[in-house]
């Protein structure tokens, strides 16, 4: 196997070394704003063979479809669109709690989440330090509402403990430092879809509970930490006092994620959705496809983990000590191409050329299983990662 070396050569300067780091991270943040150019995250999702890219790219069943041509509306912004309201209040039911409300992304149902708990400019959310509320949405947050966070270092596993939480809410003798919110995450997305325990998480919720201060629960993929844990996803969201999920990844639908909460936090939700450019008019039409995703979707999450898993196994086949088929719990596999001496970048590329779509996360090459990848779908990925290991 002909691989080219991934890290700086011995004894490089320091300072050449960070200058090749954040080399790295313009070509990512250029990538992610001009896919066309080498994109690491590809092409478009027509040209790949199978696109592992995201549970986002799936496209809408034919059920989905006739439902959205066939959808009953109304003007959402005043609430009247029955389609939408079906939607959130099935929502609400399966999470069990009192209301829910829809919004376009997963990053404003989790803004607002966020803030309906927030407090004052400055304050502080507490949530381990790779949570996508962290990093991904850290700017938004800022943005929007004036919002920091006071981050605790994860295990490998992205698990944070109850302790950790513990040292975290201690009072600030100086006054200076006040926590509004601890913000959880299940599954971990960065960490590689791993599933919080249940019994950690209601640690954790004790633990702010005792302190006065909520908790937020991002679970974005809550479905799937709930088949990989044969935990009901309301026995999970219990612990919350808001938590959000999308219907547009291992779901399947094409757009939309939910907010759910008490009753009157959901009405402040409302406010805040229009605020932030979410009061959509015949949304209907969408949350007819999100009505099917919700009914449907959690009963096949399992054939996603398991082809996750057989990439995984076939992937550490090929490449030994890039990646080990025990950390892979749901419907991500994380490859760490430069354990054996393979950018990870370069890597994503070579998979691009072989038709296979990939991303760059925390500093590896991530592929997610979903509705559109069958099992010849990781045939085709596992023969492109045979012929790259072969170059």
């Amino acid at each position: 196997m002909h691989l080219s070396r991934a890290g700086p050569g011995a004894g490089e300067p320091r300072n050449r070394s960070l200058h090749r780091a954040r080399g790295r991270l313009a070509e990512a943040a250029h990538l992610l704003v001009h896919p066309s150019s080498r994109s690491y995250t590809g092409r478009a999702v027509a040209s790949y063979r199978v696109d592992l890219r995201s549970d986002t790219v799936t496209t809408p069943s034919e059920a989905m479809r006739r439902a959205m041509a066939a959808a009953e509306v109304g003007d959402d912004w005043f609430g009247d669109d029955p389609t939408v309201n079906r939607l959130q209040e099935r929502a609400a039911e399966v999470m069990g709690k009192e209301a829910a409300l829809y919004v376009p992304t997963g990053t404003m149902a989790n803004q607002i989440g966020l803030r309906l708990h927030f407090r004052g400019t400055g304050h502080l959310v507490v949530a381990e330090a790779t949570a996508h509320v962290a990093t991904t949405e850290v700017m938004s947050s800022a943005a929007l509402s004036g919002m920091a966070f006071k981050t605790i270092r994860g295990d490998r596993r992205g698990r944070i403990t109850a302790e950790q939480v513990q040292a975290a809410l201690a009072p600030d003798p100086e006054d200076v430092e006040v926590v509004d919110l601890v913000a959880v995450e299940d599954t971990h997305g960065h960490a590689g879809g791993r599933v919080m325990a249940v019994e950690d998480l209601r640690a954790i919720a004790k633990v702010a509970h005792d302190h006065g201060v909520p908790v937020h629960l991002d679970g974005a993929r809550i479905f799937n930490a709930s088949v990989a844990s044969g935990v009901p996803v309301a026995e999970i969201a219990a612990e919350a006092d808001t938590v959000m999920f999308c219907v547009s990844k291992g779901l399947g639908a094409p757009v939309g994620s939910l907010v759910c909460a008490p009753a009157e936090l959901i009405r402040e939700a409302r406010r805040l959705k229009i605020l932030y450019g979410g009061a959509w008019r015949q949304a209907g039409i969408l949350a007819a496809a999100g009505l099917i995703a919700l009914e449907e979707g959690p009963k096949r999450l399992h054939e996603d983990h398991e082809r996750a898993r057989r990439l995984a196994e076939g992937v550490a086949e090929v490449l030994p000590g890039a990646i080990d088929p025990a950390d892979v719990e749901t419907n991500m596999v994380f490859v760490d191409t430069a354990a054996v001496g393979l950018d990870p970048l370069e890597a994503i590329g070579r998979l691009r050329e072989e038709g296979v779509g990939a991303t760059y996360v925390a500093g590896k090459v991530r592929m997610v299983t979903h509705v559109d990848v069958t099992d010849e779908g990781v045939r085709i990925a596992l023969e492109a990662w045979r012929r790259i290991a072969a170059r």
